[in-house]
């Protein structure tokens, strides 16, 4: 019964895995048109990259200094 349930349990996991593949989104085209089209856009980006020079895209975070803690007034010292 075991080997049956595992056996049931595999072959739903596979079937979830080629749904999950099938639905990622990605396609292939042929069309020339759209081949075109998207490598134009991805030649503005980088057209609009190169212009912005050398900008950084996100701002950089600085270190923070340290932190000096004061330290607690020994109890043994009163």
């Amino acid at each position: 019964m075991k080997k049956v349930s595992l056996a049931i349990l595999v072959s739903l996991c596979a079937a979830a895995g080629a749904a999950y593949a099938q639905d990622n989104g990605i396609t292939t085209s042929t069309d020339p048109a759209k081949a075109a089209d998207i490598e134009q856009r991805a030649q503005d980006l980088q057209n609009r990259e190169q212009a912005m020079g050398s900008a950084p895209a996100m701002p950089k975070h600085h270190k923070m200094a340290p932190h000096h803690h004061k330290k607690a007034p020994d109890a043994s010292s009163s």
